[in-house]
């Protein structure tokens, strides 16, 4: 969406980088927290920063490392845009948060092609062995899934199977165009 209609038409806010501050835990206490658990995220944050997009206010997202398990020293500037993305698993959890989406979007993937890109990130960018990405797939990101996460296709509007070549894709961005267009001539 950002590449096709550019950053001053589409704000694009990441949940990932809304996971809590653990800086009073130890790194080792962090590497044994569930991060596919909602309670991993702080809310109130993220919310507040959407509300603040929409106001026409630029927000100083917060960025998560992953390597750490924490949150790093920097922000993000986000500046706001006619268009917000709020990209994540839970996107659709929150009920905030879905009251303020004029569009949610579900992308229905396959476990085994989730599990796949897990393994191939987790091993490339974030030096995770083998063993534990099974370990905490298996122990947490399967089972947190299927509690919280499917779950949250009712939430939504649109339900995108996965697949390159998907016409939903192309529909929603002529929506998306079409509304941007509007705003333009406004």
């Amino acid at each position: 969406m950002l590449s096709t209609f550019g950053t001053e038409m589409v704000s694009v806010v990441m949940q990932d980088d809304y996971y809590c501050d653990q800086t009073h835990l130890s790194p080792e206490v962090r590497t044994q927290q569930n991060y596919d658990h909602p309670q991993a995220f702080e809310w109130s944050l993220l919310v507040q920063h959407v509300q603040a997009l929409r106001r026409g206010e630029s927000i100083d997202m917060p960025e998560y490392d992953f390597t750490l398990h924490n949150r790093s020293d920097r922000t993000i500037r986000v500046k706001p845009a006619p268009v917000i993305v709020i990209e994540g698993l839970f996107a659709l959890y929150d009920p905030a948060l879905c009251d303020m989406m004029s569009l949610k979007i579900f992308v229905d993937t396959a476990s085994d092609i989730r599990f796949i890109r897990r393994m191939q990130r987790d091993i490339t960018e974030r030096g995770r062995s083998v063993e534990s990405v099974i370990s905490q797939y298996l122990d947490t990101v399967r089972p947190m899934h299927k509690q919280f996460i499917e779950p949250t296709k009712r939430n939504a509007d649109v339900i995108i199977p996965h697949g390159a070549n998907n016409p939903a894709v192309d529909m929603i961005t002529t929506k998306v165009a079409s509304v941007i267009n509007q705003l333009k001539r406004s």
